[in-house]
């Protein structure tokens, strides 16, 4: 497809901005170069293990926020947050002023409360794929469940 037939694309759809996680900023040149021309945000990843020069670069080309993966490994929701992710974001803001949202492992209103005290925003995706997974079969209970289990984590993040 391409990257510029991509951004077209998302653009037409509504997209805000992309993430490519498997995309390193050393091999996005072209990408951040045809996705401001579709007014599409580039939101690049800064891992537990990022050193500070990788930070600072990660904060030079993300133009929307900066994700935040608060632990290593692959995604999905965790009964606990890591000790690691206060540290890495008073790091990481040393280096930018641009918003910081943090996600990898968030499952439960206080995990997102605990990150809404430090960071811009909280980011879900296993845990409500697991609500959607849970109701697959009863389409009216499964929206229910999901706008409650969405309603939760925003009461979290209000406290």
């Amino acid at each position: 497809m391409g990257e510029d037939a991509f951004c077209q694309v998302a653009q037409d759809a509504g997209v805000d901005g992309v993430i490519v996680p498997d995309l390193p900023p050393e091999q996005a040149q072209s990408l951040l170069e045809i996705a401001p021309r579709y007014n599409l945000a580039t939101i690049f990843l800064v891992a537990p293990t990022s050193p500070p020069e990788r930070m600072q670069l990660i904060a030079s080309v993300s133009t929307g926020f900066i994700y935040c993966v608060s632990v290593t490994g692959v995604t999905g929701a965790r009964a606990m947050l890591s000790d690691e992710i206060a540290p890495m974001i008073a790091e990481l803001r040393k280096h930018t002023d641009k918003p910081i949202s943090v996600g990898f492992g968030v499952s439960t209103p206080d995990q997102a409360t605990q990150i809404a005290q430090i960071a811009d925003g909280v980011i879900v995706g296993s845990a409500i794929i697991n609500v959607v997974e849970e109701h697959i079969n009863d389409e009216a209970r499964l929206f229910t469940a999901v706008k409650q289990f969405a309603s939760d984590l925003t009461a979290g993040v209000k406290r």
